[in-house]
């Protein structure tokens, strides 16, 4: 690495940048950190990367469960985060003048979308639109869909599927994360980079909901049949029973919380449709209104070098 360069740190360096080293701290993942700031985990490794380069100093130390900032990363860590509440002030102070939208929002949405996205999007929303009231209906992914085309919902944040019917949305690409398998530590794949579903089968499989019926549609590409050998609601519920050594599951990467990282497994799936698709419904040829629009627009917001995880 190069020497540091003051004029290089401040020319060079965007918000964002700093944003994802600070959320990497945080996290202690940068692929969780991504999830986060809304950006591939390519984009936020490179960015990491590249500002490491600018400083020319390793801020983060890179360990099989994650990352930790070195000391120099706690001393860049410390000040960024002075600088981002100074951002909040400046936010807070001028809200005055986005006041103007107003009226109510309704998104429809899962628990396995709303929990590692949604929540905290809203979250800011709502800081920057507090005359705006926010409504959110939590539902199975099937019923999301039809909640927008009966107009029930301005806005609705889904998976795709095959089986959904689209009649009545128009449909906008979100983002997108995978599915991975967490297993015991002392598993016999543990130590695997990825496993396939066939080879999932004949352990114990914890299975979350929504997931008992991707599984059953994978088993049957495979000849097999899949029945869950305990079936639960959460995803959390799912990584308690795997840290308890009772099995083995598979669900979004992004439910698996930094408090089960040290205690299980997390490898690769894989297979094909394991990259979870997420989309934006809209009710088809409505104008969405002002409060949707500027929803939608908070939702969509990415640097350009991360245009390729809109697909």
């Amino acid at each position: 690495m190069g020497a540091f360069n003051r004029l290089h740190l401040i020319r060079q360096v965007d918000l964002l940048t700093l944003r994802l080293f600070l959320s990497a701290v945080e996290e202690k993942q940068i692929g969780l950190a991504a999830i986060r700031e809304n950006v591939s985990a390519s984009t936020a490794t490179k960015r990491i990367h590249d500002l490491e380069h600018i400083a020319g100093i390793e801020l983060l130390e890179r360990t099989p469960r994650g990352v930790v900032p070195t000391p120099a990363g706690a001393v860049l860590a410390r000040h960024v985060g002075k600088i981002f509440g100074s951002l909040e002030d400046i936010r807070s102070e001028i809200a005055a003048f986005t006041e103007g939208v107003r009226g109510d929002l309704t998104t429809a949405s899962a628990q396995s979308i709303i929990a590692p996205f949604l929540a905290r999007e809203l979250g800011e929303f709502r800081k920057q639109y507090p005359k705006v009231r926010l409504i959110v209906h939590e539902v199975e992914n099937k019923e999301i869909v039809q909640q927008v085309a009966r107009g029930e919902a301005d806005l609705g944040v889904f998976a795709a599927a095959h089986e959904l019917d689209l009649t009545g949305v128009d449909v906008t690409p979100y983002r997108r994360d995978r599915i991975v398998v967490a297993l015991p530590r002392d598993h016999r794949l543990a130590s695997r980079l990825s496993v396939t579903f066939a080879e999932l089968l004949p352990e114990t499989v914890i299975a979350v909901g929504p997931m008992v019926d991707v599984f059953r549609a994978a088993a049957r590409r495979l000849g097999q049949e899949f029945e869950p050998a305990q079936s639960v609601r959460t995803g959390g519920v799912a990584l308690s029973l795997v840290r308890a050594g009772l099995g083995v599951t598979a669900q979004p990467e992004s439910l698996v919380g930094k408090e089960f990282l040290d205690s299980v497994a997390v490898v690769e799936l894989a297979e094909p449709w394991a990259e979870r698709r997420i989309h934006i419904a809209t009710s088809a040829g409505r104008r969405p209104g002002p409060a949707c629009r500027a929803f939608m627009e908070q939702l969509l917001d990415r640097p350009a070098d991360d245009s390729h995880d809109q697909g």
